[in-house]
């Protein structure tokens, strides 16, 4: 025990603390989880884990030693013409990029499927507020009729606010037909061949041609000069003095007798 102690106080030198730059810390807290991550906790089989916390660590280191060297007047910066290889492999450093990305893309999924299943949870909630407000209009739609039967009430609100819609409808409807007008191809035939006029309805009797009489003419109307094609002219007469059929003929002999 004597001789260790010794040996402790031959290694301990009373140095300033430029002449060792030692410096030691844990590793600095985890934004993420805001909490420092401890080395209990870090898996050592884990290559991500194990690197990260040594980054964690140099910066805890990086964030207390630079302050006193600047304070202690110790450049920090390096030079233009500084020369050093990395510790670390290309391979190595490739790994941790392609390790960093692949853990980026799975937060990137897992943020999306959260998403899914939020816009699921809300058309899910959506859905059942429309049935439940469809049977609550349906249940106190048989209670009107209910007691519209028992003669409780004397009116049916449901069946008005339908026959308001559909009036509503209609009007809308028919102000787009109106804004909409013919379409193209009709347009078309309208400045090439003219538009007709209205047809439907053109022989109806108004009250004005109802009482004119005006063109009335009674021969006509009492068949008395039709011939040949419903008209007065040489075929009338031969309508006229038409000689009877065999048939007829023997019937008149029969009344004769």
């Amino acid at each position: 025990q004597d001789g260790l102690k010794q040996c402790l106080a031959d290694f301990r030198q009373q140095l300033a603390w430029v002449e060792r730059l030692d410096v030691t810390l844990g590793p600095v807290a985890d934004p993420v989880f805001q909490s420092a991550s401890t080395s209990d906790a870090v898996d050592p089989e884990n290559d991500f884990q194990r690197e990260m916390s040594f980054y964690r660590q140099a910066q805890a280191a990086v964030l207390e030693a630079l302050p006193r060297l600047r304070k202690l007047q110790v450049p920090t910066r390096r030079p233009d013409d500084y020369f050093a290889e990395m510790a670390k492999s290309d391979q190595q450093m490739q790994k941790i990029r392609q390790k960093l990305k692949s853990k980026q893309e799975a937060m990137e999924r897992s943020e999306k499927a959260k998403q899914l299943r939020a816009m699921r949870k809300y058309g899910k909630k959506v859905q059942v507020e429309v049935l439940q407000r469809r049977q609550k209009e349906k249940k106190n739609m048989l209670n009107a009729v209910k007691k519209y039967q028992k003669g409780l009430s004397d009116k049916l609100d449901f069946l008005d606010e339908e026959q308001t819609s559909s009036q509503g409808n209609k009007k809308g409807n028919a102000s787009q037909r109106t804004k909409k007008g013919p379409n193209a191809k009709r347009r078309y035939k309208n400045q090439k061949f003219g538009f007709g006029g209205k047809k439907k309805g053109s022989k109806w009797n108004t009250k004005e041609s109802f009482n004119d009489v005006s063109s009335f003419q009674s021969k006509v109307a009492h068949n008395k000069s039709l011939g040949k094609g419903g008209r007065g002219g040489k075929g009338a007469k031969k309508v006229l003095n038409k000689r009877p059929g065999k048939r007829a003929r023997q019937k008149m002999k029969n009344r004769a007798r």
